[in-house]
């Protein structure tokens, strides 16, 4: 009795702070409504402006596309697609903040860094990119925070309890092995002294002068990881300059054509590319066939982790959804 009551109440307290909102949001002089609840999720409420706004980049690009009622169409489904979205974030906030999950500023920003030297640009490039998307630095990151706290929960419920045994790696390498059918391949370390973009002729000349003198060093007889070490970054740096095999295919041009024509051992001229100056060292060959198991299973691991997780995640979130509070207004 007690606790059918509890219910009923917070159920009446929802609802009158849902009518407070609507109310706050009629403008007097002429009654219009300029905004209205689209959807509760427990405790918390979605707003259409909040559903207008996430919407909007997709808005730009259907309204740049599509016409007349293939138009609406997609404009109602997208819109029903992104609240059900925004409504599984809200689900995974409120889960998180009942786990004690959390992501720092210092995280989102970190990312951010990370986004930046990955595509070799500054923060003013990211900022123009995200403007011409409809979206502001300050969502993008709100964005992120929502994504690294979705992936903290999923591996705190889902990824942590997932068990991938070596009959699953060895059935899935059985069944797809025409994807491991490997292609010409060479184990490269290498070093580059990246180039932005937009850079003017001093700063390529620059990185061109600190590019031979890396080459220098190791023709005098330092070993190319001690340079490594020095010159090249993230993992790479760490693990002298080691990036693995690469295969036929996948690598920019200008490095293809002299890593594949390389003896093991050998070291390369610096290499010129849009990125900026290569040099590297072959330090093994591999030639087209069937990789082993024993090199992609790490490989199939993931793959697998990650089909299983999904599953999960979606029985995950509907029993969430079935225990909770939601109700949509759209």
């Amino acid at each position: 009795m007690g606790k059918t009551t509890g219910g009923k109440m917070k159920k009446s307290c929802l609802i009158m702070a849902a009518a407070i909102l609507i109310c706050a949001t009629v403008v007097p002089a002429t009654g219009e409504v300029v905004d209205r609840i689209v959807a509760i999720v427990n405790d918390d409420v979605i707003t259409l402006s909040e559903l207008n706004d996430t919407f909007d980049p997709f808005m730009r690009k259907i309204e740049a596309n599509l016409s007349g009622q293939e138009k609406e169409r997609m404009i109602g489904e997208g819109k029903k697609t992104i609240l059900n979205r925004m409504i599984d974030g809200k689900l995974i906030e409120q889960e998180a903040k009942k786990s004690a999950l959390t992501v720092k500023d210092e995280e989102v920003m970190g990312v951010i860094k990370d986004i930046l030297k990955s595509r070799n640009i500054q923060m003013a490039d990211l900022m123009q990119a995200l403007a011409k998307d409809g979206l502001t630095l300050e969502g993008y990151k709100q964005e992120l925070r929502g994504q690294l706290l979705r992936q903290r929960l999923i591996r705190k419920e889902i990824r942590a309890k997932i068990v991938i045994t070596d009959e699953e790696i060895g059935d899935y390498y059985r069944r797809h092995r025409d994807e491991y059918e490997g292609k010409e391949a060479v184990r490269l370390k290498q070093i580059l002294i990246p180039v932005p973009a937009v850079a003017d002729d001093f700063i390529r000349r620059r990185a061109r002068e600190v590019a031979d003198g890396a080459l220098r060093r190791i023709k005098g007889g330092e070993s190319f990881e001690a340079v490594a070490v020095q010159y090249a970054q993230g993992s790479a740096g760490a693990a002298g300059g080691d990036i693995g095999f690469v295969e036929k295919g996948s690598m920019l041009p200008e490095v293809e054509k002299i890593a594949l024509s390389l003896d093991i051992g050998a070291v390369s001229p610096v290499i010129e590319s849009p990125q900026g100056f290569y040099i590297i060292q072959v330090v093994d060959k591999r030639g087209a066939g069937l990789k082993p198991i024993t090199e992609v299973r790490q490989e199939i691991r993931m793959k697998l982790e990650d089909e299983k997780a999904a599953k999960k995640f979606e029985e995950w979130i509907a029993e969430l959804r079935a225990k909770s509070l939601v109700e949509v207004k759209l």
